[in-house]
């Protein structure tokens, strides 16, 4: 038994009647989260950049050829409003890692652009991160890891679908690297 395992079994005693049956998955789900935010941090704290910050610098990395993208752009990728993007690449950019311009035709367009210097930290942050989220999923095997990011996909789906929630607060609180 695991400490879910306690919490569900404790339920089952005091609300016999209550179907608590969501924390078994969800109560494993944030106790995961929380174990990978406190293994990821060392990292991001050892290159000095936050997991944010790692996030731009990563949709940019991914923006191949040029390294590239309009602010919209990023914002739709980092799943972040475009304000809250804005302090996300200010930072970046005060520490050299990016660079933005508006477009020559049309103003309104801001680019925000990987600089050397912020391409060299993306990639050496990238091989590190990656190699530790590699080793979090310890022994378990490819059809493990693929059926557990299957099924963690239609969680997602499934869980965007309840009604009364706010989809796009919950699209903000979710980040990619």
């Amino acid at each position: 038994m695991d400490g879910v395992d306690v919490i569900v079994s404790h339920w089952a005693v005091a609300r016999p009647e209550l179907d608590v049956s969501g924390l078994k998955v969800f109560g494993r789900l944030h106790r995961s989260f929380l174990v990978y935010k406190n293994r990821i941090a060392e990292t991001f704290e050892k290159h000095n950049i936050t997991d944010s910050g790692f996030d731009v610098l990563a949709c940019l990395r991914r923006a191949v050829p040029d390294h590239r993208l309009t602010s919209g752009e990023l914002a739709e990728q980092t799943l972040v409003t475009t304000g809250g993007l804005s302090l996300r690449v200010k930072r970046l950019e005060e520490a050299g890692l990016v660079t933005r311009s508006r477009d020559a035709g049309d103003a309104r367009l801001v680019y925000v652009q990987l600089t050397p210097e912020g391409s060299a930290l993306v990639d050496a942050v990238a091989d590190e991160h990656f190699r530790k989220l590699k080793a979090m999923l310890g022994d378990m095997s490819e059809d493990d890891i693929q059926t557990l990011a299957t099924l963690l996909g239609r969680l997602e789906s499934s869980a965007r679908t309840v009604p009364g929630t706010d989809s796009a607060s919950a699209a903000r609180a979710v980040t990619s690297a």
